[in-house]
């Protein structure tokens, strides 16, 4: 039995399934020498109290005992000492990061032939087969891979002529990737609220935001909606605002890839729209990006201009300024070995959000971040707040306490708006008082990888039922 279950013990319990204490094969072997045969029973082992703990201790519980009393596994027993569970030092030291890279194995082929065939600078087979891909799930006809998704939305803004002296709305809670680009290009970012609905670009803030810049007489440039955390943003009415005004929208899709939006795949939406495979995004090119879109010159111009905006001529000639955004064929290569199982990534991680809001139902003060009728969303990151008057705990004192853990949490998005180098912008708001903001002050971003092992996340109910469990 302890060779079969590869754990190095087994837990003996008495006929009512109490647990009696561990054997181990130090303990057989001991047998042995004291004359036993092996077809004797283990009735003759000495009675030892073995180190146990109660089925609510957390890991770090475990772990302080174990280091107590040089043990590496301990088992937890509930109230009647039958046997709750296993911790063992192996699985709970192991730090949880909060998203990392999930490869399959069919990435090295397609790396292995750009090797081969000597397809190791930007450009090259790989690079065209990863592009089509991605545009085939977004349900568009163009795409350019790019260094990051950063470069993509730099690139939109580019083609769309922003400049010295126009302003672009910007979802406001979102990462800094979604609003540098504007100020690369010398505009100027209005930031706009999130709605309670979905996290994402809120209509009311950008009705009102629309209507008090036409009072003062100008419009912004472009409209950059992020889908965030993997759901789109509620694209209909956000779409009939800005096309009553003739404004174009820029979709930062960065964390959406796999989602949906009234069945419709995100990135089709924006007149033109980013990717990014950042190294812990759903799918991943170690660093690289994708804007894709269904107007063909656009594409065109931006592979032109991610390429320094180098002239066709055999010299190299150069009418204007561009940059070296391309994708390397080898990252496409990873790229090509990812999007095989984007399918099963997107379900993976929706799984572990399923497990966490069963595992953690019942608990005041949790509140999920809701996926509306309209939306299937990737879950990228499991995201929740907390209402410390309910729950009589912090969104903030809950990351810490997990990473006491070793669990990595951290807050959802900081608002761009409060941000010190935004300082000064202008924002609107999607009611009386900021969505955003309240986001900020309450939301968690837990552990959400699609490589995560079912103890990983069983851990991190523990550890959070744990705290909440103590107030």
């Amino acid at each position: 039995m302890i060779n079969d279950s590869g754990l190095g013990m087994i837990l003996l319990v008495d006929c009512d399934q109490r647990f009696e204490r561990t054997v181990t094969d130090g303990d057989i072997r001991r047998l042995l020498l004291d004359g036993a045969e092996m077809g004797d029973s283990i009735g003759s082992l000495p009675h030892i109290d073995s180190i146990t703990l109660p089925s609510g201790s957390t890991p770090r519980d475990a772990i302080d005992a174990m280091d107590k009393h040089d043990i590496d596994d301990i088992p937890l027993l509930d109230s009647d000492r039958r046997v709750a569970g296993l911790l063992r030092r192996r699985e709970i030291s192991k730090p949880i990061a909060l998203s990392t890279p999930h490869m399959e194995g069919a990435e090295m082929d397609y790396v292995e032939e750009a090797f081969r065939t000597n397809w190791i600078a930007p450009l090259g087979p790989n690079v065209d087969a990863f592009e089509q891909a991605v545009a085939d799930v977004a349900g568009v006809a163009h795409a350019a891979a790019v260094s990051s998704g950063t470069a993509a939305l730099h690139l939109a803004l580019r083609l769309l002529d922003v400049g010295p002296g126009d302003r672009v709305f910007c979802s406001s809670f979102t990462f800094a990737a979604s609003a540098n680009p504007i100020v690369y290009q010398y505009a100027e970012p209005v930031f706009i609220d999130a709605e309670p609905q979905s996290w994402n670009m809120s209509p009311q803030a950008l009705e009102r935001a629309f209507e008090t810049a036409k009072a003062e007489g100008w419009l912004p440039k472009a409209v950059i909606v992020v889908n965030l955390y993997g759901q789109s943003a509620d694209y209909d009415p956000i779409l009939a605002i800005c096309n009553a005004h003739g404004v174009p929208v820029i979709e930062d899709a960065a964390e959406s890839l796999g989602a949906t939006y009234k069945g419709q795949a995100s990135g089709r939406f924006g007149l033109l729209s980013a990717f990014s495979f950042n190294g812990n995004k759903i799918i991943t090119t170690s660093g690289g990006g994708m804007l894709v879109s269904n107007d063909e010159r656009l594409i065109a111009r931006a592979r032109y201009l991610s390429t320094q905006a180098r002239q066709p001529a055999a010299h190299y000639e150069h009418t204007e300024i561009g940059y070296n955004y391309r994708m390397s064929n080898i990252l496409a290569g990873v790229g090509l070995g990812q999007m095989m199982v984007l399918g099963e990534r997107v379900e993976q991680r929706r799984a572990v959000f399923a497990a966490y809001t069963e595992g953690l139902a019942g608990l005041d003060g949790v509140h999920w971040m809701p996926e509306p009728e309209w939306s299937y969303s990737t879950r990228w990151l499991s995201t929740l707040t907390i209402d410390g008057t309910e729950a009589g705990i912090s969104a903030n004192e809950i990351i810490q306490s997990l990473a006491s853990e070793l669990i990595e949490a951290r807050p959802v998005w900081k608002p761009m708006h409060r941000q010190p180098v935004f300082a000064g912008t202008r924002y609107f708001e999607h009611g009386n008082s900021s969505v955003s903001d309240a986001l900020f002050a309450n939301g968690i971003c837990l552990p959400s990888g699609s490589n995560m092992s079912t103890a990983q996340v069983d851990r991190i109910i523990a550890t959070i039922r744990g705290l909440l469990g103590k107030r």
